[in-house]
């Protein structure tokens, strides 16, 4: 096949500079940009112009650039971000950006800022409303969009950079630059370009049988390098993240069990591959009968026979005294049935990433939250010794627990080998959709009850959460959910089960909560129905039950500090009073408009469930005085590459700028644990204060100073200043380690916790993060549709390392909550793209008010708590119990789609 056949010439000019090319027609601008003129800013989270993330300018207005066909654009002027930089308005944007933590992940950063670019040469000073419109078209899951419309709205602003990044400084990010500047590089952007490309053929069906056919014939007729099946795999042909539960192939064998599965790859040259019919491989399907609800999959046979006759997965448990005689015995009790469903990580990126044999090491680049236990599973499958194994993490837009798992590092891998070439591949959005993993859907029955006085007496809770064809993170799921089913609050007699089916749906693992959303949905549904029952306030009743020092959990633990519930609830006393005056004011007036406020609370355990949970950090001093932090911790937009910086630059004793950071890669830093459950600021920043803290004494006592001696490194050397003494410490003349380091730290923190017994009872968690939530909103009880206006989040974190990213990861974690309460639904075979598969956009996330509570922790670094499941799991269920004040209507099935909610409506009585 002739690839250079039926090319066209073309001519535009690209950031001022003419360009002639030849394209084939239709090709999309996004690939001739980023294929052949090197563009790499302009990011393809998409091709189907719904995520916004490739617009450039085109003769100065905004475009998708993969909806924008090459050929269509000749002697036009095209603009991307890199081409912008000469311009005021974008350096000031840049500034703007980074001072208001406008870019987390980076991914949509070049689309939200070329987008910004031409809103400002119209509109030098723009008002929130006209930001909101002329950016509306560009999707970002992580920041929730308020902060970069502050950060185009104020960009005329000059910034304070006082800063200077202790602990407690809202500093901009240290990796900042490269998200602005859009240099970061992703998984799609780090491939070299002579490496091959690799497809997956997938199955069209939620289960069936199928056979392959003449892959070498096939391989042949087409001039492909390679086609890949299980046979090719030369370790075990399954992986999983929970030991014990590895039950997903590679490449299935002989039958797939859900709609995306994987059977075969074929890789060769890009252009073959982008343009070869796979519906010509040789695969014969034969369509099985699906179960795609845990109902009908326990009727179903076996998914996993191995595992045992019925479907059900794993379970967990929690029991602390006698739940049903408490609520046999309760003044009163209440009960609900919840449903909630899939939920999409729709991190803008898919995964993608390259890899490559070079010296006898197989070194694998791609976006991963995990890069030891990426390395663990590649070794079993690929039959190799982990140090053979080199995991490089490119920048990760956005990952949210799904990136958890492995997805194009087997099969990349397995191309390399096979080929002895450089093989690179991106997921389409349809591909990562149809085969990452999901927020379990879930099936909740709850019972709950209290006395005369309204104190919680018992509680019962059963939960079903559907975790689909493969483990993946389930059994995590079912342990961690009955432990926080009964929120932060005061339960003598609890009861609480959580299980796992196999279904033939996408796989559901880690989702930002780990279940604990679900849960939250319908407990705190029933507390306000419990307050209502004893006439009580919602705020008062919670306030009267929540957990304080010295009180025990359900699984018997005891803080004797750090118990920040109450400090949460509290926070929101006067905006709850506000709101319900502005409440009772608007719908006296009567109309279709009802307005309404609700609240919730959550809490959340951060790190692992009973188990060891280590993380080590390395560092070093060079001869210069330089500090060096290794960092093996993954920052996938949450910060952890600045705030985990903060605390090793302030247990060092010199300044955040004094700071070179090493990113994570397997070769040259320690495992710092897998970035998930809100453990990186808690435990890897404690590793890095005790590395600060024992290279800050070996300084000190070099030169005999006290312990209160100020650091300064400043002209290539390093000075102790104590009192009135000044001291040089000679370093020059210190031998140097492998790593050219005269002095260097080696630490480790695991946090302290106990297993649990068979009740459930123990010490799970070093420290619980806290929160609580308001939401206020309006309903259209004529059509259905709810607006929320305003969201206050109170959020005990402990000490703010960085107030600037708490503020980030709270309304990254309302706007998901928002979109889990409204709209977000995944339906296998019906909603993997991001035009069916809504989530929330610039015009959907209200004002949020922020209000960051310092209860310190005992374990944490500073007294520092992880945070960002915690910024999540309120967010729903007060909106749900706001459409509740505001119209009487309970929604018990999330999400609240303007559907289900006219549909509740309706049935309540409304017209």
């Amino acid at each position: 096949m002739d690839q250079n056949a039926h090319l066209s010439l073309t001519t535009f000019f690209l950031n001022g500079s003419p360009v002639e090319l030849e394209v084939p027609p239709g090709e999309r601008l996004s690939d001739t940009l980023r294929g052949q003129l090197g563009q790499l800013e302009v990011k393809v989270g998409c091709n189907a112009g719904d995520c916004g993330a490739c617009t450039v300018l085109v003769d100065g207005r905004p475009v998708c650039a993969c909806l924008t066909p090459t050929l269509q654009l000749r002697g036009q002027h095209i603009e991307t971000l890199a081409g912008l930089a000469a311009d005021e308005r974008t350096s000031a944007l840049k500034d703007s950006f980074q001072r208001h933590q406008a870019a987390q992940c980076g991914i949509c950063t070049p689309g939200m800022l070329v987008s910004a670019v031409a809103l400002l040469r119209a509109t030098p000073q723009p008002s929130e409303a006209e930001v909101a419109d002329a950016l509306g078209g560009v999707l970002c899951r992580c920041t929730g969009y308020r902060k970069i419309l502050d950060a185009v709205r104020l960009a005329h602003v000059e910034a304070d950079n006082t800063k200077t990044g202790q602990v407690g400084d809202p500093v901009a990010r240290i990796d900042g630059l490269a998200k602005v500047n859009g240099t970061e590089r992703f998984g799609d952007d780090v491939a070299p370009q002579d490496a091959l490309a690799l497809r997956l053929i997938r199955s069209p069906f939620h289960h069936a049988a199928f056979q392959l056919g003449n892959l070498e014939g096939y391989r042949k007729s087409n001039g492909l390098d390679a086609v890949i099946t299980a046979a090719d795999v030369m370790g075990q042909n399954r992986f999983g993240v929970i030991p014990g539960f590895e039950d997903q192939p590679v490449f299935a064998e002989g039958e797939t069990r859900f709609k995306g599965e994987a059977v075969a790859a074929i890789v060769g040259p890009p252009e073959l591959i982008r343009t070869l019919d796979l519906d010509a491989f040789p695969v014969t399907w034969n369509e099985q009968p699906e179960a795609l609800h845990p109902g009908s999959a326990m009727d179903a046979a076996p998914l996993h026979p191995d595992r045992g006759p019925t479907n059900e997965m794993c379970g967990g448990r929690v029991a602390k005294g006698d739940a049903a005689a408490a609520l046999e015995k309760a003044h009163v009790t209440v009960t609900g049935r919840f449903q909630t469903g899939f939920v999409e990580h729709a991190y803008i990126e898919p995964e993608a990433g390259f890899v490559v044999v070079s010296n006898g090491t197989l070194q694998v680049h791609a976006c991963t939250q995990a890069p030891v236990m990426d390395q663990q599973a590649l070794a079993k499958i690929l039959g190799l010794q982990e140090s053979a194994i080199r995991i490089v993490p490119s920048a990760v837009g956005g990952g949210f627990g799904a990136k958890l798992d492995l997805s194009v590092q087997p099969y990349l891998a397995l191309a390399a080998l096979k080929t002895g070439k450089a093989v690179r591949m991106a997921y389409s959005r349809t591909e990562s959709m149809q085969s990452s993993t999901k927020r379990h859907a879930s099936e909740l029955e709850v019972e709950i009850g209290a006395d005369a006085d309204g104190r919680l007496c018992g509680m019962r809770f059963n939960g079903t959460f559907n975790t689909g064809a493969y483990a993946s993170w389930g059994p995590t799921v079912a342990n961690r959910v009955p432990i926080h089913a009964s929120g932060p609050y005061q339960l003598p007699h609890y009861r609480a089960e959580a299980r796992g089916i196999y279904t033939h749906s996408a796989p559901a693992g880690a989702f930002r909560g780990f279940g604990v959303p679900q849960a939250a949905i319908a407990q705190e549904a029933l507390f306000d129905e419990l307050a209502a029952k004893l006439k009580l306030d919602p705020l008062d009743f919670r306030l009267l039950n929540a957990l304080r020092n010295g009180t025990p959990t359900v699984t018997g633990q005891i803080f004797d500090q750090g118990v920040g519930i109450h400090a949460c609830l509290e926070a929101l006393q006067d905006p709850w009073d506000a709101a319900k005056a502005r409440c009772a004011d608007q719908n006296a007036a009567g109309g279709a408009i009802r307005r309404g406020v609700g609240l919730a609370a959550g809490w959340y355990g951060c790190g692992n469930t009973s188990l060891p949970n280590p993380s080590t950090i390395k560092a070093g001093i060079r001869p210069n005085g330089t500090p060096v932090l290794h960092q093996g911790a993954v920052d996938i937009g949450q910060g952890s590459n600045t705030v985990i910086a903060q605390i090793f630059a302030e247990a060092l004793g010199v300044g955040l700028s004094d700071i070179e950071l090493v990113g994570a890669d397997t070769a040259v830093t320690p495992d710092a644990g897998k970035t998930s459950a809100s453990r990186q600021t808690f435990v890897t920043g404690n590793a890095a204060k005790q590395a600060g803290e024992y290279l800050r004494d070996q300084i000190l006592a070099m030169v005999n100073a006290g312990p209160d001696a100020v650091i300064t490194l400043a002209d290539g050397k390093i000075s102790v200043s104590d009192g009135a003494q000044a001291h040089e410490p000679n370093l020059q003349g210190l031998p140097r380690d492998a790593d050219g380091y005269v002095l260097s730290a080696l630490e480790s923190y695991d946090p302290p916790t106990l297993p649990l017994d068979d009740d459930g009872q123990g010490s799970p968690y070093a420290q619980f993060g806290y929160a609580a939530h308001l939401a206020e909103v309006e309903v259209d009880t004529a059509l259905g549709t709810v607006r929320v206006c305003r969201i206050v989040a109170a959020h005990d974190v402990g000490r703010a390392i960085n107030p600037l990213l708490v503020e980030g990861q709270i309304h990254g974690g309302v706007a998901q909550g928002l979109g889990m309460a409204l709209m977000e639904e995944f339906i296998p075979g019906r909603t993997d793209n991001l035009h069916d598969y809504l989530i929330p956009t610039i015009g959907d996330v209200p004002p949020i008010d922020s209000v960051i509570i310092e209860e310190p922790d005992l374990h944490g670094p500073f007294g520092a708590k992880g945070l960002g499941e915690h910024a999540l799991i309120p967010t729903a269920p007060a909106i749900l119990n706001a459409i509740h004040w505001a119209t009487g209507v309970r929604i018990r099935q999330t999400p609240a789609t303007p559907a289900r909610v006219r549909a509740a409506l309706k049935e309540a009585g409304y017209a």
